[in-house]
């Protein structure tokens, strides 16, 4: 398949394999949403220009999405320091292609005004205390991505499933996650910020992770019960503890659903996670939660798409911590995963809130990359298309502002 909008970074065989076997698809679109305190630190994100509006992003977000710029929200887009929320960019292509949205609420602070299947999660705590979430709550959001994997996957057997996040400070925990995983992400993770503020996030999961240590007593390989039995301790890399225990050390209630909706969706259907380091550290989870529990899925039905902004931002290493995951092969049981990403521009955009991306404000959220994927992939869009779609949502939502 060729596209001009589309660009394979890693594993590229497999992403043209993939780009083919689902030309012309029309996917379902599923957003899951969260909530992590650690994105209330002062200027640990740019998705909200204060810690009181970050707590509405995801519910703006959603409500954005699923309803489009016409009706009066009951959480409007949040002000942001620099360029637009990245929603306008997903809402231009579900509403144009008419792709099915799902919405899933992981554990947010404030209700939803849009239809929401409620996973019965938490927000997480701030990840620096070493305790985000209870792993009752974890296991529970984990089997609730296995069953709701399985349920999209068979509405959609010969197409393929997009999978969004929205989880305000979720690239703090996505270092967080890879780390624990043993894998090197320091400075490599992206943020909404131009230039990525590395040396806090490092400082809050290494507080994190260290609190975990204490609280668990450095106990290695030591598997608390489990939704499913785990494989025999002298099988897991002793660096490791177990995945889901992680997550509720250190991660948010995204990740852990996302990376059982993948897994399971994988065994029947294409699965795109929609995202940039927030979904590699998913799909790094992935690789761990099925060597741990002895789960089947299909890595080459698995591909990660994100926006170039992401895939090139100068001031992360998302290629290379693409890369990283099939370095660390003989750790977490996988390959590199397939890096895809779309070649959208700003740069002649008549909006300078839409410009400010090439900045390097912003750059991605609520699977605007894999939505851009999707509109060449689906209906073979091009750079012209899917701008004059983008600059559309804007113009409609400044005049119902102004």
């Amino acid at each position: 398949m060729t596209n001009d909008l589309i660009r394979i970074y890693t594993q590229i065989e497999q992403g043209e394999v993939w780009l083919q076997r689902y030309r012309s698809c029309l996917p379902i679109f599923a957003c899951v949403l969260g909530f992590t305190e650690t994105g209330l630190i002062p200027g640990i994100s740019a998705a909200g220009r204060t810690p009181e509006d970050r707590q509405y992003t995801a519910c703006a977000d959603a409500e954005f999405l699923y309803y489009g710029p016409e009706r009066k929200p009951q959480y409007p887009l949040p002000p942001l320091a620099a360029g637009a929320s990245p929603v306008l960019i997903s809402r231009a292509v579900v509403e144009a292609l008419k792709i099915p949205i799902y919405l899933f609420n992981a554990g947010l602070p404030h209700a939803p005004a849009v239809p929401t299947i409620d996973l019965g999660g938490t927000p997480a705590r701030c990840l620096s205390g070493g305790a985000a979430m209870d792993l009752a709550v974890v296991k529970h959001l984990f089997d609730q991505g296995l069953l709701w994997g399985a349920k999209l996957s068979a509405k959609i057997p010969q197409e393929y499933l997009i999978l969004s996040e929205c989880v305000v400070g979720g690239t703090t925990t996505a270092l967080a996650i890879l780390t624990g995983l043993g894998i090197n992400a320091a400075g490599k993770v992206n943020s909404s910020h131009p230039i990525c503020n590395h040396a806090q996030k490092s400082t809050i999961v290494q507080a994190g992770l260290e609190r975990m240590k204490q609280k668990q007593g450095d106990t290695e390989n030591s598997f608390p019960a489990s939704p499913r039995p785990p494989l025999p301790a002298s099988s897991f890399p002793a660096s490791l503890i177990d995945p889901l225990q992680l997550v509720a050390a250190v991660g948010d209630p995204m990740q852990v659903v996302v990376a059982g909706m993948a897994i399971a969706a994988s065994r029947h259907c294409g699965v795109l996670l929609a995202g940039g380091t927030q979904m590699l550290a998913v799909y790094a989870l992935m690789q761990a939660i099925a060597q741990a529990y002895a789960l089947s899925w299909q890595p080459e039905a698995v591909v990660v798409g994100t926006t170039r902004w992401v895939a090139e931002d100068l001031t992360g290493g998302t290629v290379d911590l693409a890369l990283s995951l099939g370095r660390n092969n003989l750790t977490l049981g996988g390959e590199s995963p397939c890096l895809l990403a779309t070649s959208l521009s700003f740069a002649d955009s008549r909006y300078h809130q839409l410009r400010a991306y090439e900045q390097g404000f912003v750059k991605e959220g609520m699977g605007a990359g894999g939505a851009c994927i999707a509109s060449g992939i689906s209906r073979d869009w091009q750079q012209q298309q899917l701008l004059t779609a983008i600059e559309d949502q804007f113009e409609r939502l400044r005049r119902i502002n102004t």
